[in-house]
């Protein structure tokens, strides 16, 4: 990655312009970046060189100029986006994008806070909420909890009134426990399959080891939903996990998040409240995101990594 100075691009029809304030990263950023895991490459990042030229899928910024036909947006309202369908452009001083990409950002949420939601946090509300189905007074148990959606899911579930565990390293516990668990289990220390507890929902956001592994502790009627990790476990869940669910009263299942305004609004909402509160590890300027997507890589990032422009 290298910092250029490009032409400040115009805004097509149903298209706005936003000068960005802050960028958040995800996982989606250094996968493309690198091409890994492989289907990457046939879905959205290119074969053999980057598809994508400018990354960054989550910005928070205000509206520079609109595009014809725009009515919903004028030039000064601060938004909110969500750009992976709308290919990225986010580590920028602009970024054009279909007007309907942004919601509004509240007044008391700041830019750099409201700019790392969209994708962890729809992400994790769409996996606890949708795919989870979690309930008030259910076990539910956040394997990778502190990290970028392991946090939003830790919030989303207690917000719903589940009691939650959370599975992260020592050094994270008290982080975690702050941001609602229940309980936290440091699997440098224990491991949670052999504990004996047993729980109505498992979210796993690490998926470092098999999903067969966590079948004694999903409870009867339980659902365990797989939302990101090592490649070779996410394959064998897509492939197997249906049919193990199909044998069982329990459930197996593999999760892609989905785009939504209206989910982005309603966690916005939520940290306007104060329920849900993004916690950002480290800010990076815009010259130095190749460090930012490093220290991704390295898996320890605790909350979210923020870039400020």
């Amino acid at each position: 990655m290298t910092l250029r100075e490009v032409d400040t691009p115009e805004p097509a029809p149903g298209q706005v312009r936003v000068r960005v304030a802050a960028a958040g990263t995800n996982a989606g950023d250094h996968h493309l970046l690198r091409g890994s895991p492989w289907l990457v490459r046939p879905m959205a990042g290119g074969m053999f060189r980057p598809k994508i030229r400018i990354l960054g899928g989550n910005v928070a910024g205000t509206v520079d100029a609109v595009g014809d036909g725009v009515t919903a947006w004028s030039v000064g309202d601060e938004v909110v986006g969500e750009l992976s369908s709308h290919g990225y452009g986010g580590f920028a001083d602009f970024v054009c994008a279909p007007a309907e990409a942004f919601v509004a950002r509240p007044e008391a949420v700041p830019a750099e806070v409201a700019a790392v939601v969209p994708t962890a946090g729809i992400t994790a509300l769409q996996a606890v909420r949708d795919k989870g189905e979690a309930r008030a007074g259910e076990r539910v148990l956040v394997v990778g909890a502190s990290g970028g959606v392991g946090t939003f899911a830790v919030q989303i579930a207690r917000d719903l009134g589940a009691q939650v565990t959370g599975v992260c390293s020592g050094r994270n516990a008290d982080m975690v426990r702050s941001i609602g668990a229940d309980q936290v289990v440091d699997y440098t220390a224990h491991d949670v399959t052999t504990l004996g507890e047993q729980y109505d929902l498992i979210i796993d956001v690490a998926a470092f080891r098999t999903f067969l592994d966590y079948r004694p502790i999903v409870a009867p009627g339980g659902r365990y939903v797989l939302v990101g990790g090592t490649p070779k476990w996410l394959y064998q869940a897509m492939l197997l996990g249906p049919l193990v669910s199909a044998r069982s009263d329990r459930t197996f299942g593999f999760f892609i998040v989905q785009p939504s305004t209206d989910d982005l609004r309603t966690l916005l909402q939520m940290t306007a409240e104060g329920r849900l509160n993004p916690g950002i590890d480290r800010h990076y300027p815009l010259e130095e995101v190749p460090d930012a997507i490093r220290y991704l890589e390295t898996r320890r990032a605790r909350g979210k990594v923020v870039i400020d422009l």
